[in-house]
């Protein structure tokens, strides 16, 4: 009887690897080899990542949330402000008033309170860095964490883009290096389905495709005379558009689908649409959707401004969890909860709070997240953490973590460097 061992092996975006990384990193007994080409090993290692099934939903608060106002509240400290403690479903953890909905899911929750970042206190760049794992350099553009998902754990064949953004009005970071194959598909109004994206009545599916491929005709001199990487993307996002226009999967994208009283439940805001588009996407299949909230840079009138935004985007973040829950999908969907950096422990004469990337939090749940723990504490005052340090890197590899994704693979960067997933770090092994 054949003898067959499985290692762990390197691959490229596609799910493969050169013969010397193989030969390298993978043992094989001369009789295995034989009975078992290393050609069908690393497919079937490929195919493996993918059937896992694994997804990740971002939950993004642009402008960079008050730790103080969400879930590292400060009662009865000079730089605590007027913002209260309330309990949660977990005895001992308390959170921000405001966030009720979010306590009560909390045993399905887990709180990073120790987040810290000494490089970036510019909005820009440190969303740049929450989305890339990377600080942002001028000689290379990283791709982002769903582009990352996108081309590790989704199906060549899938028919609707592997990631989603929802509600970016001011655009988002893309595929980088790793081309349009896994680049966003931006949605702004999740009320709204996809524009463009059905076929004339005059023009049946057989129609398109010969056009497709007379389009693929005209291409073909254009890549013979040097072209050949510009045609290469241009064909990959028109591949991509096909397949999305002919699926029919593309009725995840109306949310007219799902009952009154689901859409109630989410709260009929874009936010609380955009996190039921998010399940119903990752439900058909979708590796990565990120959801964004904007409007957290409160730098006037903090507290009044965070108590409205909680009310919206915490009514959307608890339902999500509650109804992957009941639908079976948490274990295999990671829920992300984060912004660029935190707030400063002083309030201004403006009654806001201003830039803080020295002290932040983040909440995660699913994916083989154990909830209803906090991980990490800051001082009495919140300016610095006390326990626990967790930096931008080592949140990345704990993103990896979860998703089985290998945060030390490598890839190759158009000047040919060899670049891994992640900068570095540690995955927080007390979150599994």
């Amino acid at each position: 009887m054949a003898r067959q061992t499985f290692q762990h092996v390197r691959t490229d975006r596609h799910g493969v690897s050169s013969r010397r990384t193989f030969l390298r990193q993978v043992a094989v007994g001369a009789s295995g080899a034989a009975a078992f080409g290393w050609r069908d090993a690393l497919s079937l290692q490929a195919e493996q990542l993918r059937q896992r099934g694994m997804a990740c939903i971002v939950l993004f608060m642009r402008g960079a949330p008050s730790q103080f106002e969400t879930f590292d509240p400060k009662p009865g400290a000079p730089t605590g402000g007027p913002t209260q403690a309330i309990p949660t479903a977990v005895n001992g953890i308390r959170i921000a008033e405001g966030w009720e909905p979010v306590a009560a899911q909390m045993n399905d929750i887990a709180l990073i309170r120790s987040l810290t970042n000494n490089k970036e206190g510019n909005h820009d760049r440190a969303v740049y860095q929450l989305h890339t794992g990377y600080v942002q350099s001028g000689t290379v553009v990283h791709p982002t964490l769903g582009s990352i998902a996108a081309a590790e754990l989704g199906s060549e064949n899938f028919d609707l883009p592997h990631f989603v953004n929802i509600g970016h009005r001011s655009g988002s970071i893309g595929s980088g290096f790793l081309g349009m194959s896994v680049s966003p598909f931006q949605l702004v109004d999740p009320n709204e389905v996809p524009r463009n994206i059905e076929l004339p009545p005059e023009i049946g599916a057989e129609r398109f495709r010969r056009r497709h491929q007379l389009l693929q005709g005209l291409e073909d001199d254009f890549a013979a005379a040097g072209g050949q990487h510009r045609v290469a993307e241009h064909r990959a996002l028109y591949r991509k558009a096909e397949q999305m226009v002919l699926s029919p999967r593309l009725k995840a994208f109306d949310l007219n689908q799902e009952p009154d009283s689901m859409r109630d439940r989410y709260g009929r805001t874009e936010f609380g649409q955009g996190c039921l588009l998010a399940r119903r996407l990752v439900e058909q299949g979708v590796t990565f959707v990120e959801v964004e909230s904007p409007g957290w840079d409160t730098h006037l009138d903090n507290f009044n401004k965070v108590k409205a935004l909680a009310a919206d985007v915490g009514n959307g973040f608890a339902t999500l969890i509650a109804d992957l829950k009941d639908r079976g999908m948490l274990d295999k969907t990671l829920v992300v909860w984060m912004g660029e950096f935190g707030r400063t422990p002083r309030i201004n004469a403006n009654s806001g709070r201003d830039h803080h990337p020295l002290s932040f939090n983040a909440a995660l749940a699913g994916g083989g997240i154990r909830g209803g723990q906090v991980i990490g504490s800051t001082n009495a005052e919140g300016s610095d953490v006390a326990e626990r340090p967790v930096s931008v890197p080592d949140l990345f590899c704990t993103f990896c973590q979860a998703l089985q994704i290998d945060p030390r693979k490598e890839n190759i960067s158009p000047l040919g460097r060899p670049l891994t997933l992640t900068d570095g770090g540690q995955a927080v092994s007390e979150l599994f």
